[in-house]
């Protein structure tokens, strides 16, 4: 994922980039960002953009490595999170 204009690797993505990084649609990603469930972004002018190693954390939250894995905290889906998932976080 070089730039070829500038020949170095991307630090941040807009958000169809972001999306289509982490496999989800632009829109539930722009949900996400609406809630608050969806990783940290940015505005720089009027500018939405995600750092790739903010895209890389909030996915590696839910790393997982059986489905009984109790360790791994959760990654909320793209809707308004209830009072008891708000104090679980």
């Amino acid at each position: 994922m070089i730039d070829p204009k500038t020949g170095l690797p991307p630090r941040f993505l807009r958000t169809p980039d972001a999306a289509r990084f982490l496999g989800i649609s632009l829109r539930t990603l722009e949900k996400h960002r609406t809630y608050g469930t969806g990783p940290t972004y940015r505005k720089i002018g009027g500018r939405v953009v995600y750092a790739l190693d903010d895209l890389q954390a909030w996915t590696a939250v839910a790393a997982r490595k059986s489905t009984t894995d109790k360790n791994a905290d959760r990654v909320y889906p793209a809707r308004p999170l209830t009072p008891a998932e708000r104090s679980a976080r």
